[in-house]
């Protein structure tokens, strides 16, 4: 879904980042978003399972810029957060273009964060702890805003929403990342597919004998 995504404030550790992907990619959600510091490289570890390969990190400076982006691209920002004014994430409507706004392990999301989103959300605990992991907070928005999408019959099946050319990007890589990844160390765009998804040029044996 082109029109659901994460944005994350410092969320550093490897185990957690990777687990976000690792649902995002669950949901059918084509990109992420991350508040990244130059100075420390951002790591994925197994728990991934390889879904940084699929989702896009668009890596940003600042809160600011990072949320100036997703406005303009008519996302509305719902930031995790335990104020007063927080609304119970069951209530909300997700249906719309949604980003999830996630903060850091430790201290959540920054104050200039929560003045930027549009409306701050908590998910109800029971127990005496009063927050969840970052990683299992993320998945559990984004399985209830494509709940939301399923009960409404706006879940897309078949690449509604994206544009034809990067419907057909998203096909190929997703089909034979191999031959993806040879295309683009060759600087050459993606071979054609048949109707039923068979590569239709002859390519050199060694890239052929991959799929």
């Amino acid at each position: 879904m082109a029109d659901m995504t994460v944005l994350l404030e410092n969320v550093e550790k490897a185990h957690n980042l990777s687990a976000i992907l690792r649902s995002c990619d669950a949901v059918g959600t084509l990109e992420a978003h991350v508040i990244s510091n130059e100075s420390k490289p951002l790591t994925f570890n197994s728990t991934a399972q390889g879904s940084q390969k699929w989702i896009k990190l668009r890596k940003h400076k600042s809160i600011d810029s990072a949320v100036e982006r997703l406005k303009s691209m008519g996302f509305r920002l719902y930031g995790t957060s335990l104020d007063i004014n927080s609304h119970d994430y069951r209530e909300c409507d997700f249906c719309g273009p949604t980003a999830f706004v996630l903060g850091t392990e430790k201290w959540g999301l920054s104050d200039c964060a929560k003045s930027l989103v549009d409306e701050s959300i908590f998910i109800p605990m029971r127990g005496m702890v009063q927050s969840l992991n970052v990683s299992v907070a993320a998945a559990t928005l984004l399985f209830e805003s494509l709940r939301q999408r399923q009960a409404a019959g706006i879940a897309p099946k078949n690449g509604e929403g994206l544009s034809k050319t990067l419907y057909k990007k998203y096909l190929f890589e997703w089909a034979y990342p191999e031959v993806a990844f040879w295309c683009k160390q060759q600087g050459r765009p993606y071979p054609e597919l048949n109707d039923q998804g068979e590569i239709t040029e002859k390519m050199p044996r060694t890239i052929r004998m991959k799929y």
